[in-house]
Parts: C-alpha cells; structure tokens; sequence
C-alpha cells in the first residue's frame, strides 16, 4: 500500500517537472475518484483514504494521469491531446480507475430484495434497482436504502493501509 508521504513526494516532483511554480499538490478526501486536475486553483489532489489502499504504481499512475490533465488543458477532457500527452508522461491506464473505492465511508447502504448490496456516498434523489437483478429500472429490484453513522474512528481508520 503507497505510504502517503512518498506519494506527496512524488506529486511535488512530477508538477516540478512538468508543470510550473503556480500548480501545487495534495491530498482530498474523495472516495470514489482517485484524483483530480482543479484547473482554477492549479492544483492536484489525490484521494487520502484510495492512496492508503492502492499499491506504489497503480498512485503514480494517478498522478501521472492528473499531470496530464493539466499539461493538456481543462478542454482537452479525455480527448486524443490529452491521451497523446499521458502516453508520453508514460501513463498506462484508462480514463478512469476501475479500483476499490471507500465503501466503509459510505453512509448509504442499499439492499435488494435479492440481497445484493451497493454504497452510496449521498442520499439517492430517485428510486433505484438492482443492476445485478435489472439492467433497467425495476421496481421489483428496488434498493431499500439504510442511513449508517460514519465515527471519526472509521475516517481515520479509512486512510490507514489494510493488512491484508
């Protein structure tokens, strides 16, 4: 698991070298994105509770990936400019990461009849069906949602590695 200290270091070298004095780094608290490319505050961020669980590369491909957001321009999206500078910064991955998120964060439980269970990080603003029981909405698979405590103890838990 990346030790978040390195990944600071990693971070504040590749804006260094690609970038200029004007971008800066840190550290977020998303659980679902692994990192981000704010264009108007000129900065990166990376995900403290995903950072603690992913290995050494699969973070460095993050910030890689970030890196060339900002080098290609905010317009540039996921576009062929963008994909073109990621291939040369040596980024491998996709447009985005298909990891482990930080369900154990999510207040939001939901329950199928079936007894599939999905995480939401907000409240659902309309019902939703099982995706494993419906590709289409169905009411017959609709997810009965439960609002779980989320303790100060968990969060910080959540940036710990996991011994596995």
């Amino acid at each position: 698991m990346a030790d978040l200290n390195r990944v600071r270091v990693w971070g504040e070298a590749l804006i260094q070298l690609h970038l200029d004095e004007s971008w800066t780094f840190g550290f977020d608290h998303a659980k679902r994105r692994a990192g981000q490319c704010d264009f108007r505050a000129k900065r990166i961020t990376v995900s403290r509770y995903l950072a603690a669980r992913f290995e050494d590369d699969d973070i460095h491909q993050v910030l890689l990936h970030e890196v060339a957001h900002a080098l290609a321009g905010h317009r540039a999206a996921h576009g062929p400019k963008w994909k073109r500078i990621a291939d040369d910064l040596g980024y491998v991955g996709g447009t985005t990461h298909q990891g482990e998120t930080a369900v154990e964060l999510a207040p939001w439980v939901g329950t199928c009849p079936a007894g599939h269970v999905t995480y939401r990080h907000r409240r659902a603003s309309r019902p939703t069906s099982c995706a494993k029981c419906s590709r289409t909405f169905d009411p017959q698979y609709e997810f009965v949602w439960t609002r779980r405590e989320i303790t100060a103890a968990a969060r910080l838990a959540a940036q710990m590695p996991r011994e596995d």
